[in-house]
């Protein structure tokens, strides 16, 4: 090969070289762009989110639906692959402010196996994360608990509250009803009978994000099932203005009820775990008690009916003796003669 051709084949390769290059950039750049779930955030951006803030769950020793589960990927019934430590993700932005994210950290259960248990039970905890100088950062976090029922002593708190501005914070889940709580003892502050006791560290085995109910990935086409609330949960922000207003407005430090005005003045739903018991053996022992009672409430009106009689005639001929002796008073106080003897 002469000079010239030599030359030539090299600006081939070059050429070769650069358009590969430029194929391969254009590839890696499609992938950090793309959009699953349509929202505007990147998928690569929020996996990394959603790792970067998982929270520290704790969970009950031998709870009755073992661990989170796993769900079979592309089937619409909610069906347990295994109860393996998975949890799942939703990352989106919030609308109206820029720089602005909430991720929900969902924890799904095969049951909820407390008492009025059903089958499968979803819940979650939630973040508010903002992006500033290429950092990001939570601002807020929410806990699901007993949520949007009479006993909902869900919880809200700054990020710098729970030591979780760069990271998850530590959410302790009640065994059995799987409720969150950012503090072990508020575990105890709701009527759900909630006991966080003898728990151990959750060790997560993945986490899989969801996408949206419109466009799930990762063929979570469960998410819109109607046999759990799993789709009003991820299309319900968990950051109102009006509730992030009051809870800037507590002192440093404090976790607040998410629903003010729920609660008595010390903070607490007044109906606890020990009165629900009180109640369920009190209605036991008031049918027990009806029933005795309706036998014995017939004997004694049988009794009474007798007695009554009795005693009304009784005093049916004492009233009428009475009457008698007074009237005979009375016509001798009047000079009756016939009336010197009354009887």
């Amino acid at each position: 090969m002469n000079a010239n051709g030599a030359r030539l084949a090299r600006r081939l390769m070059t050429c070769g070289l650069i358009f590969l290059l430029c194929v391969s950039y254009a590839a890696a750049k499609g992938m950090v762009r793309a959009d699953s779930d349509g929202d505007g955030l990147p998928d690569a951006l929020e996996q990394a989110l959603l790792v970067q803030f998982t929270p520290r769950f704790m969970v009950g020793q031998g709870d009755c639906s073992d661990e989170p589960s796993e769900f079979v990927a592309g089937v619409k019934r909610p069906t347990v692959k295994a109860q393996n430590g998975t949890i799942y993700g939703q990352v989106f932005p919030v609308k109206g402010a820029a720089g602005e994210v909430e991720i929900h950290y969902y924890h799904l259960w095969r049951a909820d196996c407390g008492k009025h248990g059903h089958a499968l039970d979803a819940e979650h905890v939630s973040a508010l994360v903002r992006e500033s100088a290429g950092e990001w950062t939570a601002l807020y976090w929410y806990a699901a608990a007993h949520e949007n029922t009479v006993c909902d002593v869900s919880q809200i708190a700054r990020a710098s509250t729970l030591d979780a501005v760069h990271g998850g914070p530590v959410v302790w889940i009640s065994p059995g009803k799987h409720a969150s709580y950012f503090d072990q003892a508020m575990c105890e502050k709701g009527c759900g009978a909630d006991r966080c006791e003898w728990m151990v560290p959750l060790r997560v085995r993945t986490i899989i994000n969801l996408g949206e109910v419109g466009h799930p990935m990762n063929g979570s086409v469960f998410v819109a099932s109607k046999r759990w609330p799993l789709r009003e949960k991820m299309e319900t922000s968990n950051f109102p203005a009006e509730t992030l207003a009051r809870v800037n407005a507590l002192p440093a430090g404090e976790i607040a009820w998410f629903h003010a005005g729920r609660h008595p003045a010390q903070g607490v739903i007044a109906v606890s775990s020990t009165t629900e018991d009180a109640l369920a053996k009190g209605g036991a022992e008031t049918s027990d008690a009806l029933a005795t009672g309706d036998e014995q409430t017939s004997k004694a009106l049988a009794t009474a009916h007798d007695s009554t009689g009795n005693a009304l005639e009784k005093s049916y001929r004492k009233t009428i003796h009475a009457l008698g002796i007074s009237a005979g008073h009375v016509r001798k106080a009047l000079g009756d003669p016939a009336a010197e003897n009354p009887r």
